[in-house]
């Protein structure tokens, strides 16, 4: 494990544990741990030794409360840097699969950062995921674009205008959450899933995430099959041992040896 000031990270084999460590503001986040947590995100992004990600918060109230107003009352600068809020909010190149697990209340940046990067999200039972009140702290331009196209307009609409505290177990019919787990369990899910995932050619899971992701983007599904090919974690992955690894263990009936490369 290392602890830096605002985030503890933890490695155990090819999965990487981030965990917000600001319990004492909700795990709120201003410039500085900002800027922290995108230094930890690209280091996980260019370690080749690294396959997966899990992003949750420290104690068992909050995942993230957002941008931290007190912070940003003080007058003190405010700042994102380039691959967003919490390092994520504009982090649309990682191909690598991220799980949130969403532990206790996320609310503005904390609920929008997961969005961009994560494959997909585990909340615990009492959790509670809303947008950013108008009159508190102004949505950020995510808030606007990602919603919509996750949730549909009218569904994204009545969060996005109310800023109302939505669920979890309706997170979930919503299509946002994966999961809902007991108090306590976010980070075990989170874990059993990513263990799910490393069990698959990691060149796959990379090529599999960004052809969804970009084919979403294309203008027509007819766009997306004859694009895909072209999309750089597609063509690394046909050009990877891994791509001769798998119908190789199946051929010799054994369990793949997955190099990620």
């Amino acid at each position: 494990m290392s602890n830096s000031e605002f985030c503890k990270v933890e490695r155990d084999g090819r999965l990487t544990l981030v965990t917000i460590n600001r319990p004492e503001v909700l795990n709120s986040l201003h410039p500085p741990a900002n800027k922290e947590l995108a230094e930890v995100f690209d280091a996980f992004a260019s370690d080749p030794e690294q396959w997966v990600a899990i992003i949750t918060g420290a104690g068992d109230k909050a995942f993230s409360a957002g941008n931290d107003l007190k912070y940003q009352a003080s007058g003190q600068p405010m700042s994102i840097p380039p691959s967003g809020f919490a390092g994520l909010t504009s982090r649309f190149d990682l191909v690598k699969p991220m799980i949130a697990a969403v532990n206790g209340i996320a609310m503005g940046g904390g609920f929008e950062s997961p969005w961009p990067a994560t494959s997909s999200w585990r909340a615990r039972m009492r959790s509670l995921l809303c947008l950013s009140r108008v009159s508190a702290s102004p949505p950020l331009p995510a808030d606007f674009i990602v919603y919509p196209r996750e949730i549909g307009e009218k569904r994204a609409l009545g969060m996005i205008l109310t800023g109302r505290r939505v669920p979890a177990a309706e997170g979930h019919a919503l299509g946002f959450v994966n999961e809902v787990v007991k108090q306590g369990e976010a980070v075990t899910a989170a874990k059993r899933w990513a263990a799910q995932v490393l069990e698959c050619s990691p060149m796959s899971i990379r090529a599999s995430k960004e052809a969804v992701t970009r084919g979403l983007m294309e203008a027509s599904v007819k766009a997306a099959l004859e694009n895909q090919r072209n999309y750089d974690a597609v063509r690394a992955m046909y050009r990877s041992e891994d791509f001769r690894e798998g119908p190789l263990a199946f051929a010799q009936k054994r369990p793949p040896l997955w190099k990620g490369k």
